[in-house]
């Protein structure tokens, strides 16, 4: 039986991409283990977190980090410059393992000593990349620009040269460290991510894999609307708008087209009866005062089967990201019959087909934002989603890799 371990920083509860993958491994017949520095879920024979030194660890890092990458531009997001770390070698996961994973391990979890030190292991590793910073300076999106192609000089993360430096000196981390050794793998959950990757000065001679994030055995299918939303204590007769939380700080999540999206809405749209729901966050006032139309907060959902209601009990889910390597909440929805609104970007286009179950708006144009709103309501579309994201297939791609490691070994 292979034996493989997950390493990654936290472990949430819900909606968590390497966690699903890790029981779909099991029931696939693999010995699976999830090591991680926090974790929101309890700990068994298969999983395990570090203990309170760890969390020491990590909460100094943060602040060091945080220190190191004062005064950046908030537009352009997180840029991370992993400081101190853990030497987790010796974890029984990681001794018993065959195959490493890993997942997003900085943050205080693994630095690039601790890097070397399991690839030093000579067992082959996996990084699954879950947004761009592998193949970057530090930064996790690189919006437009384009210098992780050569060397990350002249960061527009920050405002100064000596914290320019700062990302000429972590790529120059990453490529020693990917030059140093040939037992490292990387895989891609989008099209989008993979041909970055292909392309980028750091990963063009590794070995790259296109394998989609899997939602697995999830709750996650068509429901009768009119139980949800009585579940819910939602209008059974109203035109419901869903999106998941849109910090109005985030550069990520597109809460500015959203805002100027439904303010459209409220003229062309204004004889229905409509409710925007919310979930992920807590009541935010500066969003609810924003918003047209009745408001409702779901707070933050710790269970996949609440987000399942919430999902059917919309008639469209709108993703207004403008940074998104997969979308894991788009084909959440659309695997419950729920059309998906979103921009074309990143990943999200192997997963939305345009007009077919959901709509695809121009990158950053609110007004087309509001126009695939209106469409899937007016056509009253059912979401779906696409074969090739069926637990099966990318189980069986995983499986095909261990198959070619291994062999190889």
């Amino acid at each position: 039986m292979i034996n493989v371990v997950h390493i990654q920083t936290h472990l949430p509860s819900a909606g968590n991409a390497a966690f699903r993958l890790h029981r779909e491994l099991i029931e696939r017949g693999v010995k699976s283990n999830m090591l991680s520095l926090s974790s929101d879920v309890s700990e068994s024979s298969t999983i395990q977190h570090l203990r309170k030194r760890a969390e020491v660890v990590s909460i100094l890092n943060q602040k060091i980090e945080s220190r190191l990458t004062r005064n950046s531009i908030e537009k352009f997001g997180l840029f991370s410059y992993p400081l101190l770390g853990n030497n987790i070698t010796k974890h029984e996961f990681v001794e018993n393992a065959d195959i490493l994973y890993i997942h997003w391990a900085i943050g205080g979890f693994l630095n690039f000593n601790n890097f070397h030190q399991l690839a030093k292991l000579n067992k082959p590793i996996i990084i699954f990349m879950h947004d761009m910073w592998n193949i970057t300076g530090g930064c996790h999106y690189s919006f437009t620009c384009e210098n992780f192609l050569k060397d990350c000089s002249n960061c527009q993360v920050f405002f100064e040269n000596k914290q320019k430096k700062l990302a000429i000196k972590e790529f120059n981390k990453k490529k020693k460290f990917y030059d140093a050794y040939d037992n490292l793998h990387f895989i891609a959950p989008s099209k989008w991510l993979y041909e970055l990757a292909k392309k980028s000065m750091l990963l063009k001679n590794k070995p790259v894999h296109y394998i989609p994030n899997i939602i697995g055995k999830e709750p996650f299918k068509p429901l009768d609307k009119k139980v949800t939303r009585k579940l819910l204590n939602l209008n059974e007769d109203d035109t419901i708008i869903a999106f998941g939380a849109a910090s109005p700080n985030s550069p990520y999540k597109g809460w500015k087209y959203l805002k100027e999206a439904l303010d459209i809405l409220s003229i062309k749209l204004k004889d229905k009866p409509i409710t925007v729901i919310i979930f992920g966050s807590e009541h935010n006032a500066e969003i609810a005062d924003a918003i047209p139309f009745k408001t409702i907060f779901f707070g933050r959902l710790n269970d996949n089967y609440s987000t399942a209601l919430i999902y059917n009990s919309a008639n469209v889910f709108v993703a207004p990201s403008v940074a998104e390597t997969f979308g894991l909440v788009i084909l959440e929805a659309l695997r419950c019959g729920t059309p998906v609104a979103a921009f074309n970007t990143g990943g999200i286009p192997d997963i939305i087909e345009h007009k077919q179950n959901g709509y695809l708006a121009e990158y950053r144009n609110a007004n087309d934002l509001a126009e695939g709103i209106s469409f899937c309501l007016q056509k009253n579309l059912e979401g779906f989603a696409p074969k090739k994201f069926d637990s099966q297939p990318i189980i069986t791609s995983h499986l095909n890799i261990f198959d070619q490691l291994l062999k190889a070994k």
